[in-house]
């Protein structure tokens, strides 16, 4: 466990310097939305999502740079979607991560603009691709449109739109919550692990089992968040915790129980993992990330 935290921070901070390359100089009359945007990525996190796309596009057998602008891209697409979450109009939390939010730091409107920069500069970024990607063009623009497609309304921000909508809808039930989860969390983590694949030539048949074991691992991971929020600790989470149950929200505990809620995502994250260790010793990276999301405190 200990080798796998000290590989985990080294991927990590090879994730944050790639992240570093590819972040806009803050200049000129837009300075102030450049230094927002930027604040919001530096926060920190997991970096979850680069995280996996980098390990299934070596998985693969990817050596390429073609990968570390989708990687930018995807966490700058995250960021952004955190950044619109913590809003007043959403969820008006002021802490993330341990740290002031985006628009507590430089006010609501720049927090909006924030957000709308990170996303319109996230495919400025991923466009980059084409540079690295040894003229087969197809491969990146297979990329892109899975990327365009679990980021927008028919991915996070369908799942997004549902979440709010339900605040003022209490009879929503287990179908809808299930479709939050699969839009709002899966989406991107289907993504990174499709686009990790792509990029790296998988087949089309691997694309879409990924998509299944990402799909598997995102609504586990949600159903996780859901748990810490009911048992975590503010100084563990870096937020505040009960947000849901201020805001109103039907969680998955609410509806199935602590006790289910854990089960289930222990039966999702092995479900996952059944395809993972079907790679091999080159994936066992890949399984204790897994591992670690169904046991993590923050």
């Amino acid at each position: 466990m200990e080798q796998f935290e000290q590989l985990m921070k080294t991927k990590v901070a090879e994730i944050d310097s790639i992240l570093e390359t590819y972040l806009p100089a803050e200049e000129g009359l837009q300075k102030t939305v450049l230094e927002a945007m930027n604040y919001s990525v530096r926060v920190g996190g997991k970096r979850l999502r680069p995280l996996f796309m980098k390990e299934v596009f070596a998985l693969y057998g990817g050596e390429s740079k073609v990968i570390e602008p989708f990687m930018a891209a995807i966490e700058m697409i995250h960021t952004y979607s955190l950044v619109h979450d913590d809003l007043p109009a959403m969820d008006n939390d002021e802490y993330r991560r341990g740290k002031k939010t985006t628009h507590a730091v430089y006010g609501e409107a720049m927090g909006i603009l924030a957000g709308d920069g990170l996303l319109n500069y996230a495919f400025e970024t991923a466009f980059k691709a084409f540079a690295y990607c040894g003229g087969d063009f197809q491969k990146v623009v297979r990329a892109l449109n899975v990327l365009a497609g679990k980021a927008g309304v028919y991915g996070m921000i369908g799942g997004q739109t549902a979440d709010i909508e339900r605040e003022d809808r209490p009879e929503l039930g287990q179908e809808q919550l299930e479709f939050i989860h699969e839009h709002k969390t899966a989406a991107l983590i289907e993504a990174s692990l499709m686009v990790g694949a792509i990029l790296a030539g998988a087949s089309e048949e691997e694309s879409r089992m990924l998509e299944e074991c990402g799909h598997k691992i995102g609504i586990a991971f949600q159903i996780q968040d859901d748990i810490l929020d009911v048992i975590g600790t503010q100084e563990e989470l870096g937020k505040p915790i009960g947000s849901d149950e201020k805001n109103g929200k039907k969680t998955y505990v609410t509806l199935n129980g602590l006790e289910q809620s854990k089960a289930d995502v222990e039966k999702l994250s092995n479900q996952a993992l059944c395809y993972l260790q079907a790679k091999g010793e080159k994936s066992e990276f890949l399984q204790e990330l897994v591992r670690m999301l169904i046991n993590r405190r923050k």
